[in-house]
């Protein structure tokens, strides 16, 4: 899955890619800038930048999906890709925002539910006409984090990443899995549960799908009685 020269090129490709963001010209954006988690009332998207990670190493790429994004596989190399791909930096023409959505768990409605660890970074459209977003997971605290701190470790982003692309070539629709960067940056997990807490790698996957729009994006909009609970919904 993995070359030398994927990674050289992915690189120059990531900086050649100019996106957009068409979603949040033609929706509501959070008037609120400050980032902090919140109930975030008549709006689809807040603004957040990643939160920055130490010695980002890039440690997994799909090729499969780096072709999704018409990348330049034979372009001169870039040390700077860990950059990109971990959030460090942003990508040209990047407007990074959170998506407010609501939804159902465990049976209940849970209200306000939103990217509690995930930034989208924007849009672009290829050669063939189709549109990816860009999304990174894992990148730091959002609006949407409740009482997380929105970042993910290597374990559970190895998961992910293996998981997306098995899916996708087991003829799964799925969100595809371009790449898995895991740092020095550090949290605490429990990861057994069982009261013993260590210090595990902050990892970013960077996921890619044409939207990342979900039943609970269009559920927001609702108004009145859901099962039990009641929300006001959105005034727009």
């Amino acid at each position: 899955m993995n070359s030398i020269g994927t990674l050289s090129s992915c690189a120059q490709g990531l900086l050649s890619l100019n996106l957009q963001n068409i979603n949040i010209r033609s929706l509501p954006i959070d008037k609120n800038i400050k980032n902090f988690c919140r109930q975030v009332p008549n709006a689809i998207f807040s603004l957040v930048n990643p939160d920055p990670v130490l010695n980002p190493k890039l440690i997994s790429i799909s090729d499969s999906a780096v072709e999704l994004l018409g990348l330049n596989r034979n372009s001169v190399s870039s040390s700077d890709v860990e950059l990109y791909l971990s959030g460090n930096a942003l990508l040209p023409g990047s407007q990074p925002v959170s998506h407010c959505y609501c939804g159902h768990q465990f049976g209940s409605f849970a209200g306000q539910l939103g990217d509690g660890a995930a930034i989208l970074l924007g849009e672009i459209q290829t050669e063939k006409g189709e549109f990816w977003e860009i999304q990174l997971k894992g990148a730091g605290l959002t609006p949407y984090s409740r009482s997380a701190d929105g970042r993910k470790v290597l374990r559970s982003s190895v998961r992910e990443f293996l998981c997306s692309e098995a899916m996708h070539f087991l003829n799964i629709p799925t969100t595809r899995a371009l790449a898995c960067v895991t740092s020095d940056t550090t949290v605490q997990r429990d990861p057994m549960y069982d009261g013993t807490v260590i210090d595990e790698r902050c990892t970013v996957v960077t996921r890619i799908a044409p939207n990342f729009f979900r039943f609970g994006s269009f559920e927001i909009f609702k108004k009145g009685d859901v099962g039990s609970g009641e929300r006001s919904g959105m005034h727009l």
